[in-house]
């Protein structure tokens, strides 16, 4: 039987109702998402018969001992532009050898302002004569071209995307680059982010956010705090980040390269950070009273979780309910939640992303 999307949303809204009502929440908000065409990234096998190629995906038996090859014609989940360029790419490809042999992979990264960065991932090494092909590809679909293969990356303009992110009346524009995290359903996203700004009205000193990624909720926020100290231990991500806020003219923003764990031990006095010095960044000056937190989803650390609930408010985003659920069991030793939501980032699938707003009691 065909489950629609409301259906399984309605699902999603069930098992995170039930599964936190041990903590009293108030009403849950939801956030749904477009049924269709919601998906920024894409990526496909490419597959090789005698006489053609096709994009691939893979399905795995109920034993989940083996799997079968299913050819992708559409991809309906992903964003228009995806859809519309898979054809148009593929048969382009299929007239060119030097662009086609032993290709293996091809990733899409597309942006609602209309940008397109397409990976092609080779089993074989690149040489000059598939850069010329692909640069003249490239000028052709209007395009973005990275070639891969072992050892190799050849970026023919740019290995990134410039997207633009509406919060309210503001717009905010992120380098994305290929490869690194961004979220994959930009239209919620821009829901999230509202979320968390609203969540955020009313405060007063300094906002602390660990694992901030390329700064995707740290823009938006700069706006309701004094200053803003964000961390991120992947440097890619430190970049884009540092890179965001020069182009959207922020300057309350400082950008710091530690893991959440490496932040508590600098916080407490635990140890001291050249990273740290070298960005002038004093962490004494700080005024904290909000602390935004999006973990992986492993989720957070118990000295982390321990540093947290001196904080007087505490925004948690969590892509993992079993984690956060665990790491509520501390935090609302200290906390009330003030604020819950679901944010439907994946659907069709049992991925929930959940937003908690806590206030110290």
């Amino acid at each position: 039987m065909t489950v629609s999307y409301q259906q399984q949303l309605d699902a999603k809204i069930a098992r995170i109702t039930t599964q936190f009502s041990a903590f009293e929440p108030p009403a849950l908000e939801v956030f749904a998402s477009p049924e269709a065409h919601f998906r920024m990234r894409a990526e496909f096998r490419i597959w090789h018969t005698d006489d053609d190629m096709f994009y691939a995906m893979f399905e795995r038996d109920a034993d989940k001992q083996h799997k079968t090859v299913v050819r992708i014609d559409e991809f309906p989940i992903a964003d228009q532009k995806i859809n519309d360029l898979m054809p148009i790419l593929l048969n382009t490809l299929k007239t060119e050898r030097v662009l086609s042999q032993r290709l293996f992979e091809i990733d899409f990264l597309a942006t609602l302002s209309g940008e397109m960065l397409v990976t092609l991932i080779y089993h074989r090494k690149l040489d000059e004569e598939w850069e010329a092909a692909a640069r003249t590809l490239a000028d052709q679909l209007k395009i973005k071209i990275i070639g891969r293969s072992r050892g190799q990356k050849i970026v023919l303009s740019e290995d990134y995307v410039v997207e633009t992110l509406k919060v309210f009346d503001q717009e905010y524009h992120y380098k994305q680059i290929e490869s690194s995290f961004t979220q994959p359903n930009a239209q919620v996203c821009q829901k999230m982010l509202e979320w968390a700004c609203n969540a955020a009205k009313g405060t007063d000193g300094d906002l602390l956010e660990l694992y901030c990624g390329n700064g995707n909720f740290t823009l938006p926020l700069s706006r309701h705090f004094n200053r803003v100290l964000a961390t991120e231990l992947a440097k890619p991500s430190v970049y884009a980040a540092q890179w965001n806020c020069e182009r959207n003219n922020i300057d309350n923003i400082q950008v710091a390269r530690l893991s959440a764990e490496e932040f508590t031990e600098a916080y407490t006095g635990q140890r001291q950070f050249r990273r740290l010095e070298e960005a002038n960044i004093h962490l004494n000056e700080y005024q904290f009273n909000t602390v935004f937190v999006d973990p992986p989803r492993a989720g957070i650390d118990d000295d982390t979780l321990k540093l947290l609930s001196g904080f007087e408010r505490i925004l948690y985003i969590s892509c993992n309910p079993d984690t956060l659920k665990d790491n509520l069991e501390i935090l609302c030793q200290t906390h009330r939640i003030e604020k819950f939501a679901l944010f439907d980032q994946f659907p069709y699938t049992h991925h929930v992303e959940s937003g908690v707003l806590l206030i110290k009691k």
